[in-house]
């Protein structure tokens, strides 16, 4: 009865995978399962699909889904209720500070001012947003599909 519930949950918090879906998001929702036998957690994953018609997340992004009140169709069940980490900047959930390395950044840039800074340090403030290497290094807005067999080819966007 209290997995029945569990599972019901009225929110969640995933990680959008890549989809083939035009109009939707597939997020993976990491739960632990405990084996009775060996008396430890073991990681489960659910796949849940996502209604994201402005396709508004990327692959590797934190979200936060809600369940729809009714069904759009048979897959899909849930809407994006927002998106909690953009993959990239790491983000302290704890205190809201950006994170490098194990280390917040103004710690870093504090450090930085007393000792004096590297000229070949990255610098953060002068860095662009996720995004400006779509369609040279960065593939994961394009659309995805499924390789179904190696043929030679570059395939970019198959799963």
């Amino acid at each position: 009865m209290l997995q029945t519930m569990a599972s019901r949950a009225l929110m969640l918090l995933g990680q959008v995978v890549p989809c083939i879906k035009s109009n939707a998001s597939k997020i993976r929702i990491r739960r632990m399962e405990l084996d009775t036998n060996l008396n430890m957690y073991f990681k489960k994953d659910e796949f849940y699909f996502v209604h994201d018609p402005n396709k508004m997340c990327k692959s590797g992004d934190i979200v936060l889904i809600k369940e729809l009140p009714q069904k759009l169709t048979r897959l899909i069940t849930h809407s994006i209720e927002e998106i909690v980490y953009p993959l990239g900047d790491v983000t302290d959930p704890i205190t809201g500070k950006k994170v490098t390395a194990g280390k917040y950044r103004e710690d870093v840039e504090e450090t930085n001012r007393l000792f004096g800074k590297s000229s070949e340090a990255f610098d953060y403030e002068k860095a662009p947003p996720r995004g400006r290497l779509e369609g040279t290094q960065d593939f994961s807005h394009g659309e995805t599909y499924i390789k179904y067999h190696e043929d030679g080819k570059d395939q970019p966007f198959a799963v």
